[in-house]
């Protein structure tokens, strides 16, 4: 145990730090039509100026904050600030209409601060064994992860048709090939445009991706209506939290595993545990699903916070993100030229640790800040979206040209944002596009570095790695499943 990183996380100037990240986080996560992802997307900007620990203290805080930020307005508007708080809604806003809104927002407290301990405790219980694990992939195996990444990806976020998640994938890899190759310095797609020399920057794409884009997607939509004036009682009796205990552990179980499935993410992770605890609830409790469940919104919030310490598990030990979100600390750490995957512990040792304790701490406060800003949230629902909204599109061109001051990012990340729009109108997600962009460089690499070593040897030389082989028919099972399995 390092404890001097204990000393420094626990500084005055950190923990305001994660402090403003975790505040930030929950009033971003509560704003209708906003996401986790957005907030992160965004935010990453003012975290560009910071030092390594201070960057990482302060996206930790808004990735913790920003999750539970979405059940506020969830239960007191009907209007789920972030995708995996819908299950929240359908059970919050009855008990919100019957004058239970606090208890219910209470609930939601103390269900996230339990589902982020279970994926903090798991994180730390699974991270040893997946290094080891890790540090046995060569440059074949590499690849073969990274494809998979992509692949999973585009089945998990594009529902009944996972071609158009692949597509969407094809397209985030052809955007990371632009520039030189990192092998022989050859241009690529760069059509004779210096400036692309370097490559597409992720972070414009990820503000205009998840930012811009989802501006334009919900600023046309009417203005919520029926904002609660009283919330009631919000922190609930010990009893009625200990009477769901075995829910809240089977729902942090799978969102930590959810979380861990690249793509997946939040949302996944809380329709999955709803839907798993309106099977396995006792007959007078399934009656109340969907007209006020406390038991529902604990298997919700549960499984979506679990989903932090289960996405940051390959995020770490492999560098393939567990969700969007999830991609964007990836980009954070980048920006401070960390390196993350299977020699995370020997090039920055120390790091991991870090990044425990700042997930601890960032639970905790944001326990205390949920509770202290569910009155204040009331108050900023009043907004119309036609006066919220407009302002993102500032903050949206300042993150961009923040990160190397270009007005190129601008342009790139005005174009994404209208591209992101685009294809969300046809139905085709962004997520694997921004997996791929940033496991593209990745998978690259890795292939061609193989295709050199295997030069010599002969085909089937490839088929005697064990762990190759298995990722080969995971990579090829996904495709099956998803082109075969969906059509029955």
């Amino acid at each position: 145990m390092d404890w001097n990183l204990i000393a420094i996380a626990f500084t005055p100037y950190m923990l305001l730090v994660c402090l403003l990240g975790v505040t930030l986080g929950i009033l971003w996560g509560a704003m209708p039509g906003l996401s986790t992802t957005m907030a992160m997307a965004l935010l990453i900007g003012l975290s560009a100026g910071m030092e390594q620990n201070s960057a990482i203290m302060f996206m930790l805080g808004v990735y913790t904050g920003s999750v539970f930020g979405g059940a506020i307005s969830a239960v007191l508007i009907n209007i789920p600030g972030t995708p995996d708080a819908v299950p929240t809604m359908m059970e919050g806003y009855p008990l919100a209409q019957r004058g239970e809104g606090g208890l219910a927002l209470g609930t939601a407290i103390a269900a996230s601060f339990i589902g982020n301990w279970v994926g903090i405790i798991l994180l730390i219980s699974f991270i040893p064994v997946l290094l080891t694990l890790a540090l046995q992939f060569r440059s074949w195996e590499m690849f073969l992860l990274a494809l998979w990444g992509i692949a999973i990806s585009g089945t998990m976020s594009a529902g009944d048709r996972p071609l158009k998640g692949w597509i969407s994938g094809w397209i985030g890899l052809l955007i990371a090939f632009v520039g030189l190759d990192a092998i022989h310095g050859v241009s690529r797609f760069t059509f004779g445009a210096h400036v692309l020399d370097d490559g597409i920057s992720y972070i414009p794409l990820l503000i205009g991706l998840f930012g811009l884009a989802e501006v334009l997607r919900v600023l046309p939509q009417d203005n919520p209506t029926g904002i609660p004036s009283q919330v009631g009682r919000v922190i609930p009796p010990m009893r009625s939290l200990l009477k769901y205990s075995r829910a809240a552990i089977r729902s942090g179980l799978i969102g930590t595993i959810v979380g861990a499935i690249p793509g997946a993410g939040a949302n996944v992770a809380s329709f999955f545990s709803y839907d798993i605890g309106r099977r396995l609830a006792k007959p007078e409790e399934r009656k109340k699903w969907g007209k006020g469940s406390y038991e529902a919104i604990v298997c919700a919030e549960v499984a979506n916070n679990a989903n932090i310490g289960g996405s940051m598990l390959p995020t770490l030990t492999l560098g393939i993100p567990g969700n969007a979100a999830a991609a964007a600390i990836l980009a954070a750490l980048e920006l401070k030229n960390v390196v993350v995957g299977p020699t995370i512990q020997t090039e920055n040792p120390g790091l991991i640790f870090f990044i425990y304790i700042g997930l601890i701490i960032a639970n905790f406060l944001m326990y205390g800040m949920a509770i202290i800003l569910i009155k204040p949230c009331v108050k900023l629902f009043s907004l119309p979206q036609t006066l919220i909204l407009p302002m993102i599109i500032p903050v949206c061109v300042i993150g961009a040209f923040a990160v190397r001051l270009s007005y190129i990012d601008v342009y790139l990340m005005l174009s994404a944002g209208i591209g992101g729009y685009i294809l969300h109108r046809f139905g085709f997600p962004v997520a694997p596009m921004v997996l791929a962009v940033l496991l593209g460089p990745l998978a690259d690499e890795n292939l061609r570095r193989a295709l050199l070593l295997l030069e010599d040897k002969e085909w089937w030389f490839v088929f005697t790695r064990p762990i190759g082989d298995i990722l080969l028919v995971v990579v090829l099972y996904t495709f099956y499943d998803g082109i075969f399995r969906r059509r029955s």
